[in-house]
């Protein structure tokens, strides 16, 4: 009679939910619901990205097809627009109030102006490049020729932060050199809009030459914030992002004034073919996608890492010779063809390395996947399972 009263106590137990095992349910349901709400703001963020560069790019084709001819200037609409970010910087703060990386040591304002200053000029001359580059290349060309950025930001990082070059990066570093050179050995690209060979050759060593700034202004951000700045916040990246782009406007403004482009600046707007109202709309257009473009590119950084906000923006790269084909009319040859296949190609190869790398992160640190046998469900049913037993 007792152990008939034990084991309906035992079986009456089983029945009842264990509040220990629902409250693991609950969190696993939690974090479930959490997994798919930031994946999907990593597709959202991501089309900035994408969008912002893309429609960026074009906007600044448009400019020197249409009249405009000041490299300052284009270079001025790509920086100016910092103060978008002002606003998003407000109404997300409450959302982060987690910190990444946060030793709580002080940093020496010196310290952090210099980093400001240092990495201001170097944002500024790159976008001059840049700038020089889109005046004399075609879209499509110089579009492929920026996937070598994802290059020179994994070159610079093995020697700035300490990144490995695997062999499948290594690979990716060779698909996208292969990618850029044989763009040097298109000969239809003398004919663009009567451009000189040397012309060509300086716009073509310019965007190179860019891509390597922007790849190595991402290495130096990682390695401001593990040795200088100590911490990457969300207010550290935002506050590392503002006052870059507040140094980098007024090198660019101070480089318009001293050129003396300035001075042509009001006849440009006049002789514009498509009217004062569409030069001015582009400028201010090309502004604004830029900082859509950095609003998306600053969350990847801040949640993820930089390296993949740089990975992403090279994956954008390639929509933006279709857009030229049919906008432009540019000629889609089969060297384009090719390099384009090998820039893809090598923005795989760099993204499934990384994602090896945080396959085998999760696996060091003992984090249980979706069905395994470590989950709250599985570990409820053992418990059952060793209770019966007992009885």
């Amino acid at each position: 009679m007792k152990g008939d009263q034990e084991l309906q106590v035992i079986v009456q137990h089983g029945k009842e939910s264990d509040p220990t095992v629902e409250e693991e349910r609950n969190q696993t349901g939690e974090s479930h619901s959490n997994r798919y709400k930031r994946w999907l703001l990593v597709s959202v963020y991501t089309f900035f990205v994408i969008s912002g560069q893309s429609v960026a790019t074009i906007l600044g084709r448009l400019y020197y097809d249409n009249g405009g001819n000041s490299k300052w200037l284009a270079t001025v609409v790509q920086l100016v627009g910092f103060p978008v970010l002002l606003p998003y910087y407000l109404l997300s703060s409450k959302t982060h109030t987690t910190t990444h990386r946060d030793d709580g040591k002080a940093v020496l304002h010196r310290n952090r102006v210099l980093v400001y200053l240092a990495l201001g000029v170097l944002v500024g001359g790159d976008c001059y490049l840049y700038s020089i580059g889109l005046l004399y290349l075609p879209v499509s060309t110089f579009s492929l020729i920026c996937a070598s950025q994802l290059a020179f930001n994994a070159f610079f990082s093995y020697f700035l932060n300490s990144q490995k070059l695997t062999p499948i990066i290594l690979n990716s570093l060779l698909l996208l050199t292969i990618s850029s050179t044989l763009l040097a050995f298109n000969s239809e690209e003398s004919n663009f809009k009567k451009v000189t060979r040397g012309q060509y050759v300086t716009s073509f060593i310019c965007t190179i030459g860019a891509s390597a700034g922007y790849g190595l202004s991402l290495s130096l951000q990682q390695l401001a914030f593990s040795k200088v700045l100590k911490r990457q916040t969300f207010s550290e990246v935002m506050d590392l992002i503002i006052y870059v782009s507040l140094v980098a406007s007024c090198v660019s403004v101070v480089g318009l004034f001293a050129s003396g482009e300035w001075e042509t600046l009001s006849s440009e707007m006049d002789s514009y073919k498509l009217g004062k109202v569409s030069y001015v709309m582009n400028l201010v257009w090309t502004a604004v996608t830029w900082q859509v473009f950095n609003i998306g590119s600053t969350w990847l950084i801040f949640e993820i890492s930089s390296l993949f906000s740089n990975a992403i923006g090279v994956l954008g790269l390639p929509v933006v010779p279709v857009l030229a084909v049919i906008i432009f009319h540019d000629k889609m040859n089969g060297l384009k063809v090719i390099s384009m296949i090998l820039a893809i190609w090598g923005f795989m190869s760099y993204v499934y390395q990384h994602y090896l790398d945080d396959k085998n992160l999760k696996k060091s640190l003992g984090i249980p996947t979706t069905g395994s046998s470590d989950s709250p469900e599985a570990k409820g049913s053992s418990a059952q399972k060793i209770q019966t037993p007992a009885s």
